[in-house]
């Protein structure tokens, strides 16, 4: 009987041991950034209620219509989330955390799922790092989130990149906005992509979005928001702008930057770098004040950005941008015979309690053999275990950089180590 064959589900990957070192880079530079920011972060469960993500992202939205991994047990329903700001914010709902007092500034970093078709930067399982800023209105909010947004990317080394931004407006301005754009869009809908005739009747704002090549003349001549903006947003987006100009971080006015989620409100800002290609977007946010009431909080505004790390990923590839240590250990112990075996089982732990990384063969193999697997595992130091050795007590320190050797005790041994590990 033929053995089964097992294989990742289309879209999702592994991420071997080879690839995680850049990862774990990535991800504490997220943290040690977002902490210099005052933020502190939340982690929600992979499995939210579909209901929520309706809601949250918008019923009319791609994520809802096509892409969301649904599923039931019993009378419940539920998705794989697609996004976090709707699973944070319920959080924030759920716990009453304006109760903690203040803004509250969270982040998180974790896996994401969609079921779109896969292509580089893009799988059906992917990972998202983002913030949100919930309480406060002022423009002050959007700006830090930007700034958080930027100082990560610029710690990661990536900065060749444009910022985005422009103001998607209040309810009121987007009702007239999209009636504008209906009655531009109207005649031309027999020349347009099929994917913007049936954003014409979801939403006409989704249509500045497409990347479909018969979409771009008219999406270049087609009307612009700002041109439709209540006075209270539009006094807002030029406050964001101010400070902008104040903290020197440059952007780009981009009238048809809309976001793909139905909860943002006035401000709309992207990212993108020319290094990722045609798909250049790292990432991007704005400000969503009706979520939260939308999923059963009271009106508290809010702002935030999510950004891919497999996106980053591909644009430090192409800047050649070396991530995370190389793998190494601080001391292999060679054995010869299974006393030597014993002696390195039982000081193995003792080496770590002083923070040494200490690794040593489970095999049995010949010395040589050893000595490869050290050479393969980068170890700094190494030192050869048998019958003489543990009968002297001292044991020679192997330098594997400098191929320089001291006869030591073990205690020695320990006190050198932790001084250059």
């Amino acid at each position: 009987m033929a053995q089964p064959k097992f294989s990742t589900h289309l879209g999702m990957v592994d991420i071997l041991p080879d690839e995680v070192g850049k990862w774990q880079a990535i991800e504490r530079i997220i943290h040690e950034e977002a902490r210099k920011f005052n933020f502190e972060e939340i982690r929600t469960p992979i499995m939210e209620q579909t209901e929520l993500i309706a809601r949250g992202v918008g019923q009319l939205t791609d994520i809802v219509t096509k892409e969301m991994f649904a599923f039931e047990r019993g009378d419940d329903h539920y998705v794989l989330r697609p996004e976090c700001t709707a699973p944070v914010v319920r959080a924030f709902v759920e716990h009453h955390l304006e109760q903690r007092g203040g803004s509250q500034n969270l982040y998180y970093i974790g896996p994401m799922f969609r079921a779109e078709r896969p292509q580089k930067g893009r799988q059906r399982q992917f990972h998202q790092f983002g913030a949100e800023i919930i309480g406060p209105d002022d423009p002050i909010a959007d700006v830090e989130i930007i700034s958080l947004m930027l100082s990560i990317y610029n710690r990661v080394g990536i900065t060749n990149t444009t910022l985005k931004i422009n103001s998607v407006g209040d309810p009121e301005s987007r009702a007239a906005y999209k009636e504008a754009l209906k009655n531009y869009f109207r005649p031309h809908l027999d020349e347009m992509s099929e994917i913007s005739r049936e954003r014409f009747e979801k939403n006409p704002m989704r249509i500045l979005d497409s990347k479909e090549e018969e979409d771009q003349e008219f999406i270049a001549k087609a009307p612009v928001i700002t041109e439709y903006l209540s006075e209270e947003t539009e006094e807002h987006y030029a406050r964001v702008k101010t400070h902008l100009d104040e903290l020197e971080i440059s952007y780009t006015e981009d009238p048809h930057l809309v976001r793909g989620l139905d909860y943002y409100t006035r401000t709309a800002f992207e990212l993108i770098s020319p290094d990722l290609g045609a798909q250049d977007a790292l990432g991007g946010g704005g400000r969503y004040d009706l979520l939260v009431e939308e999923i059963g909080g009271q009106h508290t505004p809010a702002v935030g950005f999510a950004a891919g790390i497999e996106r980053l990923l591909i644009a430090c590839e192409e800047l050649d941008i070396s991530l995370g240590e190389e793998k190494s250990v601080d001391i292999y112990i060679v054995t010869i015979g299974e006393n030597a075996r014993t002696w390195a089982l039982n000081h193995l732990p003792k080496l770590r309690a002083n923070g040494i990384s200490a690794a040593m063969d489970y095999m049995g193999r010949s010395v040589k053999a050893q000595m490869k697997d050290a050479d393969r595992e980068n170890a700094k130091y190494t030192i050869i275990v048998g019958d003489n050795e543990l009968k002297e007590g001292k044991f020679t320190l192997r330098d594997m950089k400098a191929s320089e050797e001291e006869a030591l005790d073990f205690e020695n041994i320990v006190e050198r180590l932790k001084k250059k590990v």
